[in-house]
């Protein structure tokens, strides 16, 4: 059963990965950002955790903070362009976090032994959950129960005034600045939630592991954040949540003896999805 509890943690994270991107692309921006707030929010959890002593759950919330403080910095420059522009800068922006983080060396004695991030070798001894006696069942429903907090915040978004703007903005700029919405607050606001949602991720994502390197954050887990919410539509969140679940439990998981054909399906089904379901291949029409 672990091993299914295992793929059910993973689907979480990636849930949360995907949800950090869905909130941008309502707005119409398309970001590849997320792996680095993701990034920033693994370290910094696993930092306060390891090396400063911090429960989980007061570090998820730095990591979330951590995340959120960079996707808002981040916001106000890359968000004046648009389109290709906007992707190559957060692309930029993705891949200097992560060499920064391969060059990242912070390590204290602890006992006979140095913990903290080494560099190129990683951040290992992540071990908040082994070391106070979690189960994988009790990990599994811990990470469920951000999933469905913030899966909730999200939809009551959608049904608020602030998730009308967003997609107000998404749908037409010209018409939403017409009204007097401040386009730049808009869009930053939502990359900043978006970078809040995946440090919470991210901090996930090191506890389960136990173990995080540079290379875990590359361009690929950019491109799957912004692909889960594209499959699986923008008329809800539970779309994000579906993607996430073919994708992961069924593409890369259940597929896994066609080895790396998977990326080839992975793409096929990106590519199938813009042009014959451009609202999504989990968008009921009429909806």
């Amino acid at each position: 059963m672990d091993f299914y509890f295992g793929l059910i943690q993973l689907i979480g994270v990636h849930t949360l990965l995907g949800l950090s991107a869905y909130i941008v692309l309502l707005t119409g921006q398309v970001t590849l950002a997320q792996a680095a707030f993701y990034a920033i929010g693994a370290y910094v959890s696993g930092m306060l955790t390891v090396l400063a002593g911090w429960h989980i759950v007061p570090a998820l919330g730095v990591g979330a903070l951590a995340g959120a403080v960079a996707a808002c910095a981040v916001g106000f420059p890359a968000l004046r362009v648009k389109g290709l522009m906007l992707v190559i800068a957060t692309l930029a922006f993705g891949e200097g976090v992560r060499i920064f983080f391969f060059n990242f060396d912070y390590q204290i004695a602890k006992g006979d032994i140095k913990v903290g991030p080494l560099g190129g070798e990683g951040f290992r001894q992540i071990r908040f959950f082994p070391e106070n006696g979690w189960t994988t069942l009790e990990v599994m429903l811990f990470i469920w129960a951000f999933v469905i907090a913030v899966m909730a915040l999200l939809w009551w978004f959608d049904r608020s005034r602030y998730g009308a703007v967003l997609r107000a903005v998404g749908e037409d700029e010209v018409a939403a600045q017409s009204v007097g919405v401040n386009l730049t607050a808009v869009k930053v606001s939502a990359m900043t939630v978006g970078g809040a949602i995946a440090g919470i991720a991210g901090s996930l994502y090191a506890h389960y592991t136990t173990h995080i390197e540079h290379s875990n954050f590359n361009v690929l887990v950019a491109t799957f954040a912004i692909a889960y919410p594209i499959v699986g539509g923008l008329q809800s969140v539970f779309g994000t949540l579906a993607a996430v679940i073919f994708v992961q439990g069924f593409l890369i998981e259940g597929l896994r003896g066609l080895g790396d054909w998977r990326n080839l399906l992975f793409g096929a089904l990106i590519v199938l999805a813009m042009n014959l379901r451009p609202q999504g291949i989990f968008w009921r029409r009429g909806a």
